[in-house]
């Protein structure tokens, strides 16, 4: 059994462990960690407490995926509600389709009693913040202007925030999981999906061959299909390692990537759950780990791969 995540995610990575040791499915290990950091109001890209898009929405997206059967469930843009990850399991598990987004996604949260939730007020306030340094006082009183395209550009730079929390675990059962939540990129244009809620670009999962996700600039790795790359390499005979390193390259190899500065981070486990992470960008990032047999987890360096 093992629990990996991204940064962000060691608020609930004790609690998919205790599922997994209690005997709960890997899919249950993997929401139960998610609705943590979602409720962690000190994480400002995930949940109601991120950083919201133009308007001052709270624009949510999550996905999950089970490798036993690739059954999927995702959410984008859902709003009113805090916990997108266990709306999206509900996806899975009550509807024929796999995405639901906006007003959808929110009647269907209304439909199965989710908890409701609104934008909290340091972020509110970190977005009052944003405008007032971004945008004159003339717009800001008759804000929203008629095009946002143009403030959206200004959002397209490696210092805002663009994190996501991926939680990725093993069961004793050798079933292994996937869950993707975010609040998306930072100040985002209203209804932009990046790829938490895209399955294959954010998150993918297969017992088969293994699992993984993807936290970063999210429209690099729509465009590579970066989370199902990682596991397809590995079917065709790579270990965990390469097949990082292989969808990393992709993101790289993109023509005009720094047209949008930022990077990504993978996390990826194989069939037999050996954990690993790579990055691109200026600086490496980390992954977090807990296996049946440690007393506490382990945070590793993720591979630093630069163009």
């Amino acid at each position: 059994m093992i629990v990996l995540t991204s940064r962000g995610g060691e608020v609930g990575i004790a609690a998919a462990m205790e599922t997994l040791r209690a005997g709960g499915t890997a899919l249950d290990a993997v929401e139960a960690a998610a609705r943590l950091v979602e409720a962690d109001p000190t994480n400002h890209t995930v949940g109601v407490s991120g950083w919201p898009n133009l308007l001052g929405q709270a624009e949510l997206d999550a996905s999950i995926m089970d490798g036993r059967t690739r059954a999927s469930g995702a959410v984008g843009a859902l709003q009113g509600y805090r916990h997108p990850i266990s709306l999206a399991r509900q996806v899975l598990e009550r509807l024929p389709h796999v995405l639901l987004v906006g007003e959808g996604a929110a009647r269907f949260a209304a439909e199965v009693g989710a908890e409701t939730a609104e934008l909290t007020p340091e972020a509110r306030q970190g977005w009052e913040a944003w405008l007032a340094l971004h945008v004159p006082q003339d717009v800001r009183r008759v804000w929203p202007p008629r095009e946002l395209a143009p403030y959206a550009q200004l959002t397209a730079d490696p210092e805002q925030p663009r994190g996501t929390v991926n939680i990725l675990a093993q069961d004793g059962a050798g079933h292994q999981a996937v869950a993707v939540s975010t609040s998306g990129w930072a100040w985002k244009h209203p209804g932009r999906l990046g790829d938490s809620p895209i399955i294959g670009a954010g998150n993918y999962c297969d017992d088969r061959y293994g699992a993984a996700a993807c936290t970063g600039v999210g429209e690099w790795t729509i465009r590579c299909s970066t989370a199902r790359c990682v596991v397809l390499y590995q079917q065709l005979g790579a270990t965990v390692e390469e097949a990082c390193r292989r969808a990393a390259r992709d993101l790289l190899d993109l023509p005009d990537r720094r047209r949008i500065a930022g990077w990504v981070n993978i996390v990826a486990l194989d069939r037999q759950g050996r954990p690993y992470g790579i990055s691109t960008g200026a600086e490496p990032r980390c992954y977090t780990f807990w296996s049946d047999g440690m007393a506490a987890p382990e945070t590793r360096q993720s591979e630093h791969l630069v163009a």
